[in-house]
Order: structure tokens, then sequence, then C-alpha cells
């Protein structure tokens, strides 16, 4: 069973680097092989994720009593989530995200999708998340989000890196980024709850709500200090560490 240290832990991980396009998964597969987490299963990973959820509802509130007025962003956020979902839950149930979770496959996405990130950030700025964000613009995320479920992709990173290809600014990337992810993190830990539940045990609900606290608390921050660094900076140190990280990773798996 998972202490309270080791949730803190965790949810350090999860909190800070869901919101850096760098990979979330990455980290807790990682940190997951060199330090022995008794009991860490992708049902705690979801309730970190729930943590996140509350952190961009809570940041992002105002925008998103906005949305409920501005019915047309709303309906665009979701077209932009119904690819993952349903891919997602399929590859859930049947286990073969489990499957996925291998430092190979993470050493192997970290740095091509890095490579990604690079190249698109280098793209000229043509739109504006309030006159450009179209139907077509959240299909088109919504599609390279369905990566995200690679470890070693990054889900912001790859949302982010489709943004700036279609010509957004970082900002408003990021932004498209975080608003996609509250659907697809709200039905990812509706699902890990309800498992939670069949379980039975007190003791996992326990160490779930505190998950949950803890990856709010680094996620809030996370998300306020990502997004005034990338209103002055470009992506480059994510890029560079993304690639120093797979060098790392690919080392320990074929040296």
């Amino acid at each position: 069973m998972l202490s309270s240290i080791e949730i803190l832990i965790l949810s350090a991980i999860q909190g800070v680097f869901e919101f850096l396009p760098v990979s979330s998964a990455a980290h807790l597969v990682l940190v997951s092989k060199y330090y022995a987490f008794s009991n860490q299963n992708l049902l705690i990973d979801i309730c970190l994720h729930l943590g996140s959820l509350l952190a961009i509802i809570v940041y992002f509130r105002n925008d998103l009593i906005n949305f409920v007025k501005n019915r047309n962003f709303l309906i665009k956020i979701i077209i932009g989530t119904i690819p993952i979902i349903p891919i997602g839950y399929i590859l859930y149930k049947t286990g073969l995200i489990n499957h996925l979770r291998n430092l190979e496959v993470i050493g192997w996405m970290s740095l091509i999708f890095g490579i990604f990130l690079f190249i698109s950030d280098k793209m000229e700025v043509t739109k504006n998340i309030n006159k450009d964000f179209s139907n077509k613009s959240a299909v088109i995320i919504g599609l390279f989000q369905v990566l995200a479920l690679i470890p070693g992709v990054s889900r912001s990173g790859i949302t982010i890196t489709s943004g700036r290809l279609l010509g957004f600014n970082r900002f408003d990337s990021a932004k498209i980024s975080f608003f996609l992810s509250i659907p697809t993190l709200l039905a990812a830990s509706i699902l890990g709850i309800y498992d939670i539940y069949n379980e039975g045990s007190s003791e996992l609900n326990f160490l779930a709500i505190i998950s949950v606290i803890f990856s709010f608390i680094f996620s809030y921050f996370t998300i306020t200090l990502f997004l005034k660094f990338i209103r002055t900076s470009s992506l480059n140190i994510f890029i560079i560490y993304r690639l120093i990280l797979s060098i790392f990773i690919l080392a320990v798996v074929y040296l």
C-alpha cells in the first residue's frame, strides 16, 4: 500500500509535469522503475489526474463561466475531445495501455515528439484564439491529443505542438491545450473513481483523496508559472529537457 510520502512524491511529479510539455506519465513510470512504490497502479495515476483537473477548473474559472455563456466555444471544446475518449476507454478496458507503459516506448516518444515540438515552435503566429479557433482547429488538435495516450508523448506537449502548427501563439496554444484537457481528464477521473469505489477499500479511497489534494496544489502553481513563462519565452528549455531525458532513457534500455 502506498504511503503518504509516496503519494506526495507522485503528486509532485503529476502536478508539475502534467502541464509542462514533457509527459507526466513518462516521469511517473520512470520514477516507479527505480523506486519500489507499494502497489502503484493506473488507478492512482487517474486520481492524480483528478487533482490536476480541479486545478485547471479553479485557475480558469472565469473563462469557464464565459464559456457557458459562449456556447460556440464550449461546443468546439467538446468536438475536440470526442476522438480521445472512446480510444482511451478501449485502451484502458482492454489493458493495452499498460503494455505501452515501458521505458523503450517512453524514450522514443519523448525524443520524436520533442523534435516535433521544436519544429512547431518555429512556426509563424497567424491566428488568435478569440477569432480563429474554429471547429476544424478543434478537430485537428483533438486528433493530435489522441497520441497523448502513448506514455512519453505528453498531452500538453502534443496539443501545444498542434496549436503552434496551426499558427496560434504559445499562450493561446497552451490555453487550448488546458481547455481540451478538462473533459478528457474528467472522463478518465470518473472511470477511475468508479473502479476505486468497486474495490471497496476505504484505505485506498483515503489515499486517493490525499493524492487529489497534493496534485491540485502542485498543479495550480505549475499552471500559473508556466503560463507566465511562455508569454515571454520560447519552449526551448522544455525541448532540451525532453532530448536529454530521452537519451538517458534509451541509454538505460539499450546499454
